[in-house]
């Protein structure tokens, strides 16, 4: 799922020196716990909701549990006071959903966390997130934030940067945490790390190896992409100058960068044209599927993480705060509560897209002179997502008049086997090949969509008026059956569409497929004490931008191989 890594030929640096951290004792291990965007949500007093599903009807459009989120905080709080190993929980913002203005939640998620140290000892450190502090006059402000979650992080901090949250921070005695605040002062999502704070992050990472120490980042939006053309379709995640940024974030030392707000449990190193490697460790949602979070060894010679889930909530506290639940929510929920999470995300993923996919959501208006064109494909993409894949009028029926064979499959329409592959995105380690059945439905369907939009935009807008004359004579799909007949000639796709499905295909097959050479949720990669030459690691980096390079040109050339073959060779 990751994209293509911005390297220029860095092979040309390798002799520049790498550096590590002097004075410190081989053996010694730090184990943390770290979470991300908890989104607490004070629960309501009955569970309403809008969705068509008799267990799911109470999903919202982000897709987080937010009536259980604070019984899934209290768990994670509890197992990390099971396990002996982890010394400090580490929060990478997002604390409350909506913290900018209601500040109970924040006292709620500070009341907590309070009682986790004093019943444990153990050190909680946080950030702010995009959520947690607003603009206006009643807003939660940086001050506030600051009062509010004193104890975690800032009445212990080394230093701090004026004018932001950012504070540095001991993590035993070999490691050093600097937490960034990431947010832009004057918008809700996008990142705000301008060049003196990236400047501050350096200088703290340069301060920490004086004093023999390894510094850790943690900020609250991805420092890598960790997704296809992140920076572009879904900017407001990931920092600004990202490829520069990380650069100047390895060369002064830091190898460990832990993230969230994209709300997906992923994992990607850059190399810098110096040759030293930093990793950014992007976290899902506590409170939203897989309800996963990470723990993480760091020895010198290397860093192990592991995956860990919330498998279990009170659910008699929850009934006991939140009326509503039935036998049919609360039976799956014991039995399988990931399992339960992952329905309750496919339902509110459905929801979200459903309701985004309306002309006024695209801000089309009825006045504008394409917006039939819009109004017909979008009405068109909702009801073949809606579409029964199989049986009599099913999609795998309606393709085949195209030419389009949708392969069998357990999955019920478009939607389902769309949020499946979405769900596993956001809990890492994405295991679909391009050639797997989920791909090819995904891009067969989208094949019937153009095929079946074309003759329907058609048959509404550009043929409408001589498709009304032809009505008279008892022929009224014209556009239709002149599509069905050209595929019989030219095959299933057109040379337009083949390009589309050559852009499409490396785009799905980033966010379907993950295989960077790093395991998402259980892997280990070096130390901050391991002695990985600058050769090696632009060899490394190398390696894999000219295997995607030539994963992706190959995928282009078996679109363009087919159009030449379909329009010159029949």
């Amino acid at each position: 799922m990751k994209k293509l890594l911005s390297l220029s030929l860095s092979f040309l640096f390798i002799l520049l020196p790498c550096f590590t951290v002097s004075g410190s004792s081989a053996g010694d291990k730090l184990v943390v716990a770290v979470a991300s965007d908890l989104h607490y949500n004070q629960p309501r007093e009955k569970l309403e909701g809008d969705i068509d599903d008799e267990v799911y009807f109470y999903a919202n459009r982000r897709a987080a549990m937010e009536d259980e989120s604070g019984f899934i905080i209290d768990e994670f709080l509890s197992q990390c006071a099971g396990n002996e190993s982890v010394e400090f929980v580490l929060i990478a913002g997002d604390l409350a959903d909506n913290g900018r203005r209601i500040e109970q939640e924040h006292l709620d998620v500070a009341a907590k966390l309070r009682a986790f140290e004093e019943k444990t000892g153990k050190q909680v450190y946080v950030v702010n997130g995009n959520h947690d502090t607003g603009r206006g006059e009643e807003d939660v402000t940086n001050e506030r934030f600051r009062e509010i979650y004193a104890q975690f992080g800032y009445d212990e901090a080394l230093d701090t940067q004026e004018g932001t949250l950012s504070y540095t921070a001991d993590l035993g005695d070999k490691y050093r945490l600097i937490a960034a605040d990431s947010c832009d002062p004057g918008k809700s999502t996008e990142d705000g790390l301008t060049s003196d704070r990236v400047d501050w992050i350096v200088s703290q990472a340069k301060k920490a190896r004086e004093d023999g120490k390894y510094p850790v980042l943690m900020m609250h939006h991805n420092l890598l992409p960790h997704m296809p053309l992140q920076r572009i379709l879904s900017h407001d995640f990931i920092v600004r100058n990202h490829t520069a940024v990380a650069a100047r974030f390895a060369d002064a030392g830091i190898r460990i960068v832990l993230t969230g707000h994209e709300h997906g449990s992923d994992v990607i190193s850059y190399t810098s044209p110096s040759g030293n490697t930093v990793t950014d460790f992007s976290n899902t949602s506590l409170t939203m599927y897989p309800l996963a979070y990470r723990v993480m060894e760091f020895g010198d010679e290397k860093i192990t993480y592991s995956e860990k889930f919330i498998d279990k909530i009170d659910y008699e506290a929850l009934t006991s705060a939140v009326d509503g639940y039935t036998d049919k929510q609360l039976e799956p929920m014991r039995a399988d509560l990931n399992a339960y999470a992952k329905g309750f995300f496919k339902a509110g993923i459905r929801y979200r897209l459903w309701l985004s996919l309306t002309p006024e959501k695209l801000g089309v208006a009825e006045d504008k002179f394409y917006s039939d064109l819009v109004y017909t494909a979008v009405n068109g993409l909702v009801d073949i997502l809606d579409m029964p894949l199989y049986g009599e009028g099913g999609l795998k029926e309606k393709a085949s008049e195209y030419g389009i064979d949708i392969p069998d499959s357990g999955y019920k329409n478009g939607w389902d086997v769309a949020t499946e592959v979405v769900g596993y995105h956001y809990a890492g380690s994405e295991p679909f090949a391009l050639d797997s059945t989920e791909v090819t439905l995904i891009l067969r369907i989208a094949d019937f969509l153009l095929l079946e939009d074309l003759s329907t935009v058609n048959d509404k807008v550009f043929l409408g008026a001589a498709n009304k004359i032809l009505s008279n004579f008892g022929t009224d799909t014209v556009c239709a059956d002149f599509t069905k007949a050209a595929t019989k000639v030219f095959g299933p796709v057109t040379a337009g569409e083949y390009f589309i499905l050559a852009i499409a295909s490396p785009l799905l097959y980033g966010l379907a497929y993950d295989r960077d050479g790093l395991e998402d949720n259980n892997g280990e990669i070096p130390g901050y004490g391991a002695d990985m030459s600058n050769a090696e690691a632009v060899s490394s980096a190398a390696r894999d931008f000219f295997e995607k390079l030539r994963l992706y040109l190959s995928m282009f050339f078996k679109y363009f191989t087919r159009i030449f073959t379909k329009a010159f060779i029949r």
